[in-house]
């Protein structure tokens, strides 16, 4: 059975104080209630009381997918301000403490604090989460097995977290090293069939490891409840537009790998430790960095791995009505990623305040910036 490769959009906002600049709890405001009253279940909060994430339905095209995403951002952002906050899209705040951050009051939630305990409460990081409709789960599995090379690609392309605890960490994406100290992370192993991950599942199950798949937390991974390959490496964008891009991008290469799995042709698969190794670059240098080439045994710059992989997924791009939006992936490498453009106002103003601003500067404009609605 053919995928329908639909999109989904799941994005974790950050809630800021006008006045300090630091996360303030959203917890004793109207945005979640009001948020449900308006958008239903887009909208929920997160572990963190400074998180909230909205997610979009299911969109048959990136063109409906950016149309909802835009939406969702508007409401929240108009939430927030409604209610004395700021909305802020980065996958760390520059320099709050996770120490003096509460925990949204949810049986769930307490229950992963109580079974992971700090490394629990220090997870106070934003992503993007991006999901395609993959209907049949033996595909899904092959198609996972491939993707999982482009983890690395797709993290220095969102890489937006350069701070942490007020500290320039030297990396472009904090927000994946703060999120290794999880369980059942990362890249997962590569699985031959839907029943030997079935069996993976099912054995983590019985001997009390996890009491759903909901709790493994791998970079990609079939979701347990939905028939969708989920990509979870990205941090959170700053500007819409780059959420569209990624999310594009993704879209068009579990398109292209299903289009080779089809014609019998696959995708070489490599071992999950030679990806970490590239994944670790990613993290550390963003787009300024070189991945490995393992087929040709090579470094190569990630700016020129960029247009490779836009070479990769180009015969299907029109296919899925997204050239433009996977064309935005250009304008990434152009401006700088995320990081990249935190850092740049950093090293101008010394001032992580200053930082902040731009985030939220960032997030606010690029929902209201009629380019992002048409043309990414």
């Amino acid at each position: 059975m053919r995928p329908s490769f639909t999109i989904g959009i799941e994005e974790e906002y950050q809630t800021i104080d006008p006045v300090t600049r630091d996360l303030r709890s959203h917890i004793d405001t109207e945005i979640i209630e009001k948020g449900k009253t308006q958008l239903h279940e887009a909208v929920k909060p997160e572990m963190h009381q400074s998180v909230v994430e909205v997610g979009t339905g299911i969109c048959r095209d990136i063109g409906e997918a950016r149309e909802e995403v835009r939406k969702l951002r508007c409401a929240i952002i108009g939430l927030a301000r409604e209610n004395g906050l700021k909305l802020g899209a980065s996958g760390t705040h520059p320099f709050a403490d996770w120490r003096a951050q509460g925990i949204y009051p949810d049986a769930r939630y307490h229950t992963i604090v109580e079974d992971m305990a700090t490394v629990a409460r220090g997870n106070l990081i934003f992503g993007l989460h991006v999901h395609i409709g993959v209907e049949d789960r033996e595909t899904a599995i092959h198609l996972m097995n491939a993707a999982r090379y482009f983890v690395p690609h797709l993290l220095a392309l969102s890489a937006n977290s350069p701070f942490w605890l007020g500290m320039d960490t030297g990396l472009k994406s904090y927000r994946c090293k703060v999120f290794d100290k999880f369980p059942r992370t990362n890249i997962p192993d590569y699985f031959p069939s839907w029943g030997e991950y079935q069996n993976f599942v099912d054995l983590l199950v019985k001997t009390n490891c996890i009491d759903n798949a909901k709790k493994i937390w791998w970079d990609i991974r079939p979701h347990p409840n939905f028939p969708t390959l989920e990509f979870r490496c990205c941090d959170i964008p700053m500007r819409l537009d780059e959420t569209i891009a990624l999310a594009a991008l993704i879209q068009a290469t579990v398109a292209k790998l299903y289009k080779l799995h089809e014609a019998n042709q696959g995708f070489r698969l490599y071992r999950r430790a030679l990806i970490m190794e590239n994944k670790w670059r990613a993290s550390r240098y963003g787009l300024e960095g070189k991945l490995i080439d393992f087929g040709r045994k090579i470094e190569v710059p990630m700016r020129d791995l960029v247009e490779e992989y836009l070479a990769f997924v180009d015969d299907v791009v029109d296919e899925l009505g997204s050239r433009d939006a996977v064309n935005g992936i250009r304008k990434i490498v152009e401006m700088g990623n995320g990081a990249d453009r935190q850092l740049r106002v950093f090293k101008e103003t010394g001032d992580l305040i200053k930082v902040v601003d731009y985030i939220v500067e960032e997030t606010e404009s690029s929902v209201h910036d009629q380019s992002a609605q048409h043309t990414v």
